[in-house]
């Protein structure tokens, strides 16, 4: 199977759990002037990676007026797979938050203010990366993000499992990941662990004071409206955008509709930005 090239997309060197990793990532727009706009910075699905954005990030950007950077976390994509022996606790997107991304921040020279658009997992990892560095991230856009965790989702990722042992979902992600079961069996894993069942960032999004977007599809497989409806509760400052006809991945089932409002979201802001 041939792996999907990303032009642009190369490797970094960042410091994580007492040895070196290497971070595929690629920039989006870096001729904007990267010192003085907030970077708009990617954060994927549990099964995603640079390439499997597609031309998203590119249109959000435009449409933004901002720069932008995708990466892969450690494990996915290009960057360096997980240890066959690796397993991931319930603290992973934690780790994520809290360790890898200020690494590859520090790694590649970014101290402008940022601004984070999260997916799924990412949408939870951009979470909790706002409520700890509301001196670095500006304003946080996430989409069918996890707060806790429900039986929807726990169904459809057992439903993954056996679409990746027993049909065609391992081929199709050996396209776009240097190791597809370093990618698959952490994420997989992690999420069906018994321990997993009371995993829960209510807390810490409670504490989150910067402007948020939080979006759902109505048909979301993996999380219902009970999710973004939290965040509104928790941290009274968000915007809810609830999408008809709209699973899982609103980037792809409404882009022009989801790339409108996250423009529009972030002029409203973009005075406390800039």
């Amino acid at each position: 199977m041939t792996l999907v090239a990303q032009a642009n997309s190369t490797l970094v060197a960042i410091p994580w759990r007492e040895c070196q990793v290497e971070i595929e990532h690629q920039w989006v727009n870096r001729h904007q002037a990267l010192e003085t706009r907030p970077l708009l910075v990617f954060l994927h699905e549990g099964l995603g990676s640079v390439s499997m954005w597609k031309d998203f990030p590119q249109a959000l950007c435009e449409a933004c007026g901002l720069p932008g950077l995708v990466y892969s976390r450690p494990a996915y994509g290009q960057s360096t797979p997980r240890a066959d022996d690796e397993t991931w606790g319930t603290d992973f997107m934690h780790r994520q938050a809290l360790e890898v991304l200020p690494a590859l921040l520090d790694a590649l020279g970014v101290d402008q203010p940022i601004v984070l658009f999260g997916h799924s997992d990412g949408g939870s990892i951009a979470l909790l990366f706002a409520a700890h560095h509301p001196d670095k991230c500006k304003a946080c856009v996430v989409a069918a993000p996890h707060l806790f965790v429900e039986d929807i989702a726990v169904s459809s990722i057992k439903l993954a499992r056996q679409a990746y042992d027993k049909a065609d979902l391992r081929e199709k992600l050996a396209r776009h990941h240097r190791n597809p079961d370093s990618a698959f069996r952490g994420w997989n894993d992690a999420w069906l662990s018994p321990a997993f069942l009371d995993w829960n960032i209510e807390a810490e999004v409670s504490r989150i004071k910067v402007p948020v977007l939080a979006v759902q599809g109505e048909q979301d497989e993996y999380g219902t409206m009970k999710q973004i409806r939290k965040i509104a509760e928790l941290a009274p400052q968000t915007r809810l955008l609830e999408l008809a006809h709209c699973g899982h991945s609103p980037h792809r089932d409404q882009a022009a509709l989801l790339i409108s409002n996250v423009a529009s979201f972030l002029e409203q802001h973009l005075g406390d930005l800039s």
